[in-house]
């Protein structure tokens, strides 16, 4: 199935948690589609920053009850993936960040 790598990732997610494990392991956190399993992330991210990716881990993030005055809602559901790169592989996109 070919499918966009924008349609698969949403966003790169910068915190100083993903800042540190990409210094230390080489690896990226994104945001990504729901439905998209391990495969189709590591394709996504191949053809999209042009590396060779070496592992993924994914996990679902739930979502968090937030209180606007007296009216009560709910942040959706998404999904995290933790993308590992061969050695010496490196995304010049996020390294000035």
């Amino acid at each position: 199935m070919n499918r966009d790598p924008r349609l698969i990732i949403k966003s790169h997610i910068n915190t100083e948690r993903s800042m540190l494990i990409r210094e230390q392991n080489n690896d990226y956190v994104f945001e990504v589609e729901k439905k998209a399993n391990k495969p189709l992330i590591k394709r996504a991210v191949e053809s999209a920053f042009k590396v060779k990716v070496d592992s993924v881990r994914t996990m679902i993030m739930p979502g968090k009850v937030r209180r606007m005055g007296r009216n009560v809602g709910k942040t959706p559901v998404w999904k995290k993936a933790i993308v590992r790169l061969k050695k010496g592989e490196v995304i010049t996109m996020f390294e000035n960040l």
